[in-house]
């Protein structure tokens, strides 16, 4: 018997939709996208698809709010502003998708809504993930081979662990043409979940990542400074310097801001007799990993990758979780991953306005 396509549905037709559809026609699967604006159907069609991908691939199936179909769909993505994300699974949830991906930042710092709708998920048999790719890119899993404790006992102890992403979000407004600036949407608003500190948490997910990798635990102490930038038309962090500790008292720090250019997406992980490092973009052709070792030379690997690659680099791990190679609730992108990430974000903005560090439950 021939294998069914998977089906799948994409709620917002933005730029992370149109990657996320790209990706999923990549792997052969049937792809439905819904956005409340036909604006943004039209753009998707018209603009950004072609011009990104070549063409408009007329497989993929495009409806208003309100018009689309629900039930018998495989994933369903919410790649939707935060602060309307966590209302949307709730509805969504209804239909029992077999994945559910909610895009990142999941929600606001305030986590408002998180309780009912991981109250209704324990009740369905729905896996969730959340769509922190950077940990599924292949840059991150050769530096976690040469983490595993065999490979890197030559590196000696893990000693401290740097994460920056410092990126001007000029990027994210040349992708969105239709808005003239960060007033026009979720992004100049960090309490809906905007600024640097939920835009760019791929750093902070990218710590908690690693540091569970090198068996450090959870992180435990926050401490944040931020430059704030509110005006009667904005309210966001500009730049968000974060001091981090976990249970077991290794340390380090997570750097996000949206003013740097040319960009700087790096990672260092120190040790005590070397280091590990990730330098996305750190060539023409895609991400540089380098590992040193005291009294020798560096190596450098370079791996070639496009941004698309990214999301089908996610699209293929969704695709394991359906065939029941990968446990959702073991996945980097898990929901509880994404949560985490979440309380350290809740947390930076409490040790900010509070002038204190915070301690994590």
């Amino acid at each position: 018997m021939e294998k069914r396509a998977h089906r799948v549905k994409i709620y917002g037709a933005g730029s992370i939709g149109n990657h996320l559809a790209q990706a999923s026609r990549r792997i052969g699967w049937e792809v439905f996208v819904v956005d409340p604006d036909p604006k943004a159907l039209q753009r998707m069609r018209e603009e950004i698809y072609s011009k990104r991908y070549g063409r408009w691939d007329d497989s993929i199936r495009l409806y208003k709010s309100g018009e689309e179909p629900k039930g018998g769909f495989d994933v369903i993505f919410l790649g939707t502003p935060p602060d309307v994300r966590m209302k949307l699974a709730l509805e969504v949830l209804s239909e029992e998708p077999r994945v559910l991906q909610l895009e990142k930042p999941l929600c606001p710092p305030s986590l408002e809504g998180v309780n009912e709708f991981t109250d209704k998920l324990e009740k369905c048999f729905t896996q969730a993930v959340v769509g922190y790719d950077f940990v599924l890119s292949q840059a991150v899993k050769k530096a976690g081979e040469i983490m595993k404790p065999g490979v890197a006992k030559q590196l000696g102890e893990p000693l401290v662990l740097d994460v920056e992403f410092r990126e001007h979000w000029g990027g994210i407004f040349s992708a969105h043409p239709w808005l003239s600036g960060p007033e026009d949407t979720y992004l100049g608003f960090w309490k809906k979940g905007g600024g640097t500190s939920s835009e760019h948490s791929h750093a902070t997910n990218l710590w908690q990542h690693l540091a569970y990798l090198a068996g450090m635990g959870r992180i435990k102490e926050v401490s944040a400074s931020m430059k704030m930038v509110k005006t009667d038309r904005v309210e966001y962090d500009q730049s968000c310097f974060l001091n981090l500790a976990t249970e077991k008292g290794f340390i380090g720090r997570v750097v996000q801001d949206v003013i740097t250019f040319p960009v700087k997406l790096y990672v260092r992980l120190q040790y005590n007799n070397g280091f590990l490092e990730i330098i996305f973009k750190g060539w023409e052709g895609g991400d540089v990993v380098r590992c040193g070792i005291a009294g020798r030379e560096p190596e450098e690997i370079r791996i070639s990758k496009t941004r698309p690659d990214d999301f089908y680099e996610e699209i293929l791990h969704i695709n394991d979780i359906l065939e029941g190679k990968i446990n959702a609730k073991e996945s980097p992108i898990s929901l509880e991953r994404g949560l985490d990430t979440m309380r350290v974000i809740q947390a930076a903005h409490a040790s900010w306005l509070e002038k204190k560090t915070i301690l994590l439950c």
